[in-house]
């Protein structure tokens, strides 16, 4: 078979706090993190917001020690299954690959080159599916072994979402099990799943299927766990004035205290790694909105991070993988459903679709064009006196 390799693919985060702007300007500088109809348009709005979040940004890093573990648990769950790998007879690297910030996706890339590895499962840490996140890096493989001749001698495979695994669902049932038993009354506690949000559009407009993974994941942990506790899905980490997902994670905590729940035990659904959203957005924000909602017992359950049945999960999916017909990139089909944002690119005059598609596109250049000259304090509306 050959050198053998894995390929984790993850979010990345910042390390120290000198790399949280640099960190969202790579993220947001992502057209499948903000769809903007010009692509020219990405770098000058990616500067604007990373500018002005860095400091707010910092200040949450700071509560959780000052950077984002998320690179330590990923080398800690990469070593986790090269040795659960080994153990089942297949001597295979892990290597590990953050689209935004280091190990970046190319020095992974890179390392995989230069160690000659000649069969590799592409493997993200992303449970569902979702253009924002799988979606982004399979795109930036596709590009990368479009350019590169050496890459396309290597025979690859790819898993595109697995929140169907039973040893993942096992997992996760576990967690909560854990938690639920540490409980007086663990049967009358409220299970809330918390997943990270994506815009609306994202579903009706591009087709992506997160919605519908996310919501068939929460029923079959449900089913695993089989416990006879109410539970609700909610959405977090909303930013901007769009639509996302709903319910938001902020308005159906008071929703449910106004119900009556007094216990609270909040599952991180979508993650399997602490990082700021589990450790700064869950444990502290809502925390405190539980506490001063009329919610007195909140709990979290922990991130998989290196559990060893997810672990022995994940080396499980590897093996089957590499030993089943090969799923390229382009074959994804999750991928493949996906269309257009903007379909209309032909001017029509009157009230039609496409007007009010480029009448948004040019109020949007305006807007951003104006929010850039109120930071800079340079441009034509100074110039003229305006400002």
């Amino acid at each position: 078979m050959g050198r053998v390799g894995v390929l984790l693919l993850n979010l990345g985060g910042p390390d120290q706090l000198e790399d949280v702007r640099p960190f969202l300007f790579n993220l947001f500088s992502d057209p499948e993190i903000i769809r903007l109809p010009f692509a020219w348009l990405q770098k000058p709005l990616a500067w604007l917001i990373s500018t002005s979040r860095a400091k707010k940004s910092q200040e949450n890093y700071k509560l959780i020690g000052g950077g984002s573990p998320l690179r330590r648990i990923t080398e800690e769950q990469a070593q986790a299954l090269q040795s659960a790998l080994r153990e089942q007879g297949q001597d295979a690297q892990v290597y590990i690959g953050m689209r935004y910030w280091h190990p970046f996706t190319e020095e992974a890339i890179a390392r995989i080159k230069r160690d000659g590895i000649e069969r590799l499962v592409i493997l993200p840490l992303y449970p569902q599916f979702s253009i924002s996140t799988s979606g982004s890096s399979f795109r930036l493989l596709e590009k990368l072994w479009q350019e590169d001749p050496t890459l396309q001698k290597i025979d690859y495979t790819v898993i595109p979402s697995w929140y169907k695994q039973s040893g993942y669902l096992k997992a996760m049932a576990q967690l909560i099990a854990q938690e639920l038993d540490q409980l007086a009354n663990p049967d009358e506690a409220h299970i809330f799943f918390s997943a990270h949000g994506v815009p609306l559009s994202y579903v009706e407009e591009a087709g992506d299927p997160y919605q519908q993974e996310i919501e068939e994941c929460t029923e079959l942990i449900m089913r695993t766990l089989n416990r006879p506790n109410p539970y609700t899905l909610a959405y977090q980490s909303r930013v901007g004035p769009v639509e996302w997902l709903k319910p938001y994670t902020e308005e159906a905590i008071p929703e449910l205290a106004e119900q009556g729940v007094q216990t609270l035990v909040v599952v991180p659904v979508s993650f399997v790694s602490e990082h700021i959203e589990t450790l700064e957005e869950i444990d502290i924000e809502y925390r405190e909105l539980a506490e001063t909602s009329g919610i007195h017992h909140f709990q979290r359950v922990p991130a998989l991070n290196t559990h060893p049945v997810f672990i022995n999960d994940l080396a499980e999916m590897v093996l089957n993988a590499m030993h089943s017909p090969s799923l390229k990139l382009d074959e994804v089909p999750q991928m493949r459903k996906q269309v257009k944002m903007y379909p209309q690119e032909r001017w029509e005059w009157g009230l039609t679709t496409s007007a009010e598609v480029w009448n948004g596109r040019i109020a949007m250049i305006g807007f951003i064009a104006l929010l850039i000259e109120l930071i800079s304090g340079h441009g034509p509306l100074h110039f003229v006196g305006l400002l």
